[in-house]
């Protein structure tokens, strides 16, 4: 969703690549701050491609962390399965200066107007809320690499299971709906009626 907003927004010079799988584990978050997450990273790439193009490449995949792995051991990630998003573009790059102090709030290297030096440290907090890490690549003149782990809270099936062998719960309670969404209250609604609730 948040790709294809920004697809309609950002110039056609550059390129968006995305491999997102719909089969992999569970992350304990909101979705609407990992929308923020998304279209925070990659604004920033685009400010970085928008006078010679390029490519931004957004992917999601599973990361298994052990004890004697040394690729993030720069970052401190306990042993586990993380939700890796990769947001890469084939912008200008930062100097290790810069990247020292991208999340510091109000840091920006954008010009007057055009960013408040929040994006960043929000992102970061909200990372960080997640019980998540964050670590940036960039070279001057090679792009920027964003690299975010999230723990996997459930594992997603290895084998499909037959809808029609699982019995769904019923319960007789009365259960508080809140949604700014009306579309998504009425279906949920609907659905928790047809299995008994209030």
């Amino acid at each position: 969703e948040a790709l294809k907003l920004l697809r309609s927004s950002i110039p056609t010079t550059i390129e968006i690549k995305q491999r997102i799988p719909n089969d992999l584990g569970t992350i304990l978050a909101d979705v609407t701050q990992i929308h923020q997450i998304i279209m925070n990273l990659c604004t920033n790439a685009y400010h970085a491609m928008r006078e010679t193009g390029g490519t931004l490449t957004v992917t999601l995949a599973e990361h298994q962390v052990l004890e004697d792995d040394f690729l993030f051991s720069d970052i401190s990630l306990d042993p586990g399965d993380y939700l890796l998003l990769k947001i890469k573009d084939t912008g200008h790059g930062m100097d290790r200066d810069t990247l020292e102090k991208i999340f510091d709030p109000y840091f920006t290297t954008k010009e007057k107007g055009e960013g408040t030096g929040l994006g960043l440290s929000v992102v970061h907090g909200i990372v960080k809320s997640c019980s998540g890490e964050i670590k940036v690549y960039s070279e001057p003149g090679k792009g920027s690499v964003v690299n975010i782990f999230f723990p996997i809270t459930l594992k997603a099936p290895q084998e499909s299971t037959d809808i029609s062998d699982v019995m769904p719960q019923t319960g007789s309670e009365s259960i508080l709906l809140v949604d700014d969404d009306q579309v998504i209250l009425e279906m949920m609604e609907q659905l928790l009626e047809q299995l008994g609730y209030q």
